[in-house]
């Protein structure tokens, strides 16, 4: 049996949705008030829900009963300052749990984690699986809430656990609406006049879901993968995006000064509005950044060959103008 954490969110719904049409019944885990989402209502004769919290470690326990394969997609993931300490410790916690019983009941654990947990490379060099974060006070919340759950699973490897690990890079697809990277799509489609000088990888959530099944089915045990399918500027992007729309490209250069007094901006207004602010400080800082990574220990283990970005930015445009 195998059985997805966080298979109500953006990429475990796409895991389930891909597992279930190849493998049949296959178990996922919810928190009790989660809504299932709609891409996974056709399989609901394949999909056995357990309302099972990552803290709760007795729920857990049960969800794992006859599971031979746990695929941990769930995270909390929120910029809000208020949130910075509690999602660091339930993201660390989950994760302690969930390898705490793979380790005791001996199953195979696929841990997502993210490329925010990678680090950075020197200026002109790709990012690889070498590269480690370094935390400090800078680090936003959720870099340090995924590091620190890299860590629980290599303390599980090192303990006799048989776990592989995947960093995906930003993950879009037509299926994450307006919000997380759905937000850089909507915020495009309204008008964006700036764009920045940074850059980042890219994949579609199709490729990830795909690379992680054939990671679990490959045996490949102790290691962790970048999964990205292209390193793209944020001029390009944005500039993509808008032709997708049929609309104006973002024609004005961001500088890091006007990023930084942005955030600095953002932040005194949010004490009168009592709102989040519309930006954040790693937010802009990291748009200014060049974070190219390296795919290829990927593309060497599977062979995988990912969709063109080009044509995920059509696809999510087409449903958005829906």
């Amino acid at each position: 049996m195998i059985l997805i954490t966080g298979a109500t969110g953006f990429l475990g719904a796409e895991l389930a949705r891909q597992l279930a049409q190849q493998v049949g019944n296959i178990r996922c885990t919810k928190r009790s008030g989660s809504v299932i989402p709609e891409i996974l209502k056709p399989y609901a004769d394949k999909i056995e829900w357990v309302d099972a919290d990552i803290t709760d470690a007795f729920a857990l326990e049960d969800a794992l009963q006859g599971v031979t394969h746990v695929y941990h997609c769930a995270a909390w993931v929120s910029l809000k300052r208020a949130n910075r300490e509690p999602m660091i410790r339930n993201n660390i916690e989950g994760t302690a749990n969930v390898v705490n019983l793979c380790t005791e009941m001996g199953i195979r654990l696929l841990h997502v984690s993210s490329v925010a947990a990678v680090g950075e490379a020197k200026p002109g060099e790709l990012i690889t699986e070498n590269h480690h974060l370094e935390e400090t006070a800078a680090n936003d919340g959720y870099a340090i809430s995924k590091l620190e759950s890299e860590m629980e699973v290599w303390r599980g490897i090192a303990e006799g656990l048989d776990a592989v690990i995947v960093n995906p890079s930003i993950i879009i697809g037509p299926d994450a609406g307006v919000g997380g990277s759905g937000a850089l799509f909507e915020t495009v489609r309204k008008g964006l006049k700036f764009y920045t000088s940074g850059s980042i990888g890219f994949v579609d959530v199709y490729d990830v879901a795909a690379c992680m099944i054939l990671l679990m089915n490959s045996g490949i045990s102790s290691q962790r993968f970048i999964v990205s399918a292209e390193n793209r500027t944020y001029q390009n992007i944005t500039g993509e995006i808008a032709g997708s729309f049929g609309i104006k490209k973002p024609a004005r250069w961001a500088r890091p000064w006007m990023m930084e007094f942005s955030w600095r901006l953002a932040e005194f207004v949010s004490v009168f509005t009592r709102k989040s602010p519309f930006i954040d400080k790693v937010s802009a800082q990291t748009a200014s950044k060049e974070q190219n990574f390296d795919n290829s220990k990927l593309l060497k283990a599977t062979g995988y060959q990912f969709k063109p970005i080009s044509q995920s930015i059509k696809e999510i445009a087409a449903r958005l103008q829906r």
